[in-house]
C-alpha cells in the first residue's frame, strides 16, 4: 500500500520517477480503510528535500499513510518558498486538536546552540508533552533525539570540537528487538552532528533501551519499553549526495569541514559518494511504522483510546 500525499505535492512525481508506490489525494478518496494517520514536523530549513528523504522510508510499507507536514511557527523561509508552505504545511497550533498514530519529528541545525537560546524552544517543548497524549509513537531524529532527551528527562548533550561527520559502522545491542528485526550483525549510518549523550546517561533512565551504537559515533538507537519514543541520532534518511552537499557547503562557508569518514571511494572527494545505509534505513521505518505504531494503535483513533492502547486498561 502506498503513502498518501497532496496532489501538487513535489514528492509525488520525484518518487513516483523512482518506482515508489505513492497515492494521490483524489485516488485515496475512493478507498475505505482506516489508513495510518502520520505527522511529519518538519524543522529542517530545505523542507522540500528533507520532506523527499523521509517521505521515501515512508513508502515502502504495505499500509496506507495519511501524512500531514507541519511547521513549528510562521516564519518566512530562507531555503524553502512561501508558497510551498502555505500550500502543503500546517501550523502546529492547527494540528493539536488531532490524535496521530505516528510523528517524525527531524532534526534542525541548531547542534551549537544551547536549547534555551532556541527560538522556538518554548514551542517544541509544547509539541513533546502534546505528543506524549495524542501520539501514539514518536519518532525523533538526531537533533530532535537530543532535544527530546533534555526535555522529557534532563540528559543533556556533550558538544564536540569537530564535528561528527560520514557513514558508520554500527552493531545491534539487543537481540530479538522488533525494531531491529532484520538487521544485519553489523550495519553502516550516515552521521552529520555535534552533540553527544553518552551511554551512561542513557542507561540511568531504566525504561530506555540502547538498540544500536558505534565505536565511533557512539549511541545511534534507542527506544523506550513501551514503544513511544524512539531517538534516533542518526540520518538513515538520507539521500547519497547529502553529506558531500554539506560538505561542499562547509567548505564555501570557510569551517575547515573534515572530509566525511567511510563516504567517499577511497576517502577522496574528488570521487563519487558511496551509499551503503539505505536498506538498513527502508527497514528501520519498515519495523517502527508496524511493530511500534500499526501492531499498537487503536481502530478508534482518539486521546482515549490511544492512552487505553499504550496501558492496557
Amino acid at each position: 500500500m502506498p503513502i498518501k500525499i497532496p496532489d501538487q505535492l513535489p514528492a509525488l512525481s520525484i518518487l513516483g520517477n523512482e518506482n515508489i508506490f505513492v497515492m494521490s489525494e483524489h485516488r485515496a478518496a475512493n478507498q475505505d480503510i482506516r489508513p495510518m494517520e502520520m505527522a511529519i514536523l518538519n524543522l529542517m530549513p530545505n523542507k522540500i528535500e528533507t520532506e523527499v528523504q523521509i517521505l521515501r522510508m515512508l513508502s515502502n510499507t504495505p499500509l496506507q499513510i495519511n501524512v500531514d507536514l507541519v511547521r513549528i511557527h510562521a516564519n518566512p523561509s530562507k531555503n524553502t518558498p512561501t508558497s510551498h508552505l502555505e500550500s502543503f504545511y500546517r501550523l502546529f497550533d492547527d494540528v493539536k486538536g488531532k490524535q496521530y498514530d505516528g510523528l517524525i519529528i527531524t532534526g534542525a541545525p541548531l547542534g551549537l546552540m544551547d536549547y534555551e537560546d532556541v527560538s522556538y524552544w518554548d514551542k517544541i517543548q509544547d509539541v513533546f508533552d502534546w505528543a506524549q497524549n495524542n501520539v501514539v509513537s514518536t519518532m525523533f531524529l538526531c537533533w530532535a533525539a537530543h532535544a527530546a532527551l533534555y526535555h522529557h528527562y534532563g540528559l543533556n548533550r556533550q558538544v564536540r570540537d569537530q564535528k561528527l561527520s560520514g557513514v558508520y559502522r554500527h552493531d545491534v545491542t539487543k537481540a530479538h528487538e522488533k525494531l531491529t528485526r532484520g538487521f544485519d550483525d553489523e550495519f553502516w549510518v550516515p552521521h552529520s552532528r555535534y552533540g553527544e549523550v553518552t551511554p551512561e546517561d542513557y542507561q540511568s533512565i531504566p525504561h530506555l533501551q540502547i538498540l544500536g551504537q558505534s565505536a565511533e559515533a557512539g549511541v545511534y538507537l534507542v527506544a523506550s519499553e513501551d514503544k513511544r519514543q524512539v531517538y534516533v541520532t542518526g540520518h538513515p534518511e538520507y539521500d547519497p549526495s547529502t553529506l558531500d552537499e554539506e560538505y561542499r557547503r562547509d567548505l564555501a562557508a570557510d569551517l575547515a569541514p573534515d572530509i566525511p569518514v567511510n563516504y567517499y571511494r577511497d576517502n577522496n572527494p574528488d570521487n563519487a559518494p558511496s551509499s551503503k545505509w539505505r536498506s538498513h534505513g527502508s527497514l528501520l521505518f519498515n519495523n517502527w511504522i508496524n511493530y511500534y505504531v500499526y501492531q499498537i494503535t487503536p481502530y478508534q483513533l482518539d486521546a482515549e483510546h490511544i492512552q487505553t492502547s499504550i496501558t492496557g486498561e
